[in-house]
């Protein structure tokens, strides 16, 4: 078992910053993948960023040169730097972790989510 603790999510204006934290324990080297997700009202969850247990990153697009997803593998934490917010990036930031398995399986853990709001 993985238990996700998020922290640091909040309202900001436009143009802001925030930093979403992600605290990991438990059986951690399992893990091969760690990454953020959200979900805006009314739409699907999106993948928002994610890092290897070899430190690649991916993003989605919308994010790119803006968000930076990071880990301290001392601290078993994984980091989302957001900056230049925009509205469109209101939603429940929602921390991943996942272990993959034979056969193409996988296993997702899920933290509590976080609130991002960006206001105009």
């Amino acid at each position: 078992q993985v238990q996700l603790v998020e922290s640091g999510g909040g309202l900001v204006q436009s143009g802001g910053s925030l930093r979403l934290s992600c605290a990991a324990s438990g059986s951690i080297s399992s893990i091969n993948t760690m990454g953020w997700y959200r979900q805006a009202p009314g739409k699907q969850r999106e993948l928002v960023a994610i890092i290897s247990s070899g430190g690649t990153t991916n993003y989605a697009d919308s994010v790119k040169g803006r968000f930076t997803i990071s880990r301290d593998n001392g601290k078993n934490t994984v980091y989302l730097q957001m900056n230049s917010l925009k509205p469109e990036d209101t939603g429940v930031y929602s921390c991943n972790a996942a272990r993959f398995e034979r056969l193409g399986f996988r296993h997702d853990y899920w933290g509590q989510g976080t609130q991002v709001t960006v206001s105009s």
